[in-house]
């Protein structure tokens, strides 16, 4: 390979590669392994963040509940290291929603303080009710935590949906409608400044 085609394929590889880099579809947290710091009441475990209902009625059985507690925090597993973005929280819609003000998101692969040391994402500034969308730089990390900093805390959470990117390709990727054979034809006129044949493109 002469120089000259090697810095074509150069080009190519520097144009095409990751443009089918795309976000992952759906909430990779759903039925996570999910743990917490206290159990507060029967019905409260840790689980009914990840079980794909949105229910925010506590009394109706979807919602975590940990023990007044200092520092109290929920933590799933997403069981792979992800590059996070975005995470939804459902909180109560029946009482104490104001419960949540200052709960922190934590997003990384140290379990060092039980996860709760890892980089913080987002904090929960305002009492809503329902779900709320956090969105953030991505942040690669295997463990999502939930944190509510001080003394006699009640964390409650009734879902939790993560968000992740996929990762880049490692392979090359070209538009749907240009063969890699015609798109290295494209290169070459851009460096040789020649004329492409005259074909037409078909679209698949």
């Amino acid at each position: 390979m002469d120089s000259r085609m090697a810095t074509r394929v150069i080009l190519v590889l520097t144009l095409f590669t990751g443009l089918c880099g795309a976000n992952l579809k759906g909430n990779i947290a759903l039925h996570a392994r999910a743990v917490q710091s206290s159990l507060g009441h029967p019905q409260g475990n840790a689980k009914h963040a990840v079980d794909g209902n949105r229910e925010a009625d506590y009394g109706k059985g979807s919602c975590t509940h940990t023990k007044t507690e200092f520092n109290p925090w929920w933590r799933a597993d997403l069981g792979n290291v992800y590059s996070v973005y975005k995470v939804a929280i459902t909180n109560r819609i029946d009482c104490c929603r104001e419960r949540l003000r200052g709960a922190q998101i934590r997003i990384g692969n140290n379990l060092g303080n039980n996860g709760n040391n890892n980089e913080l994402v987002a904090t929960v500034d305002s009492v809503f009710a329902g779900t709320k969308m956090f969105e953030f730089k991505p942040v690669k990390g295997r463990y999502v935590n939930i944190v509510l900093p001080g003394n006699d805390k009640v964390l409650t959470l009734c879902e939790v949906e993560v968000f992740a990117e996929a990762d880049k390709p490692q392979y090359i990727c070209v538009p749907s409608e240009c063969s890699l054979l015609l798109c290295m034809l494209s290169v070459t006129q851009i460096f040789d400044n020649q004329s492409l044949p005259n074909r037409t493109i078909k679209k698949k």
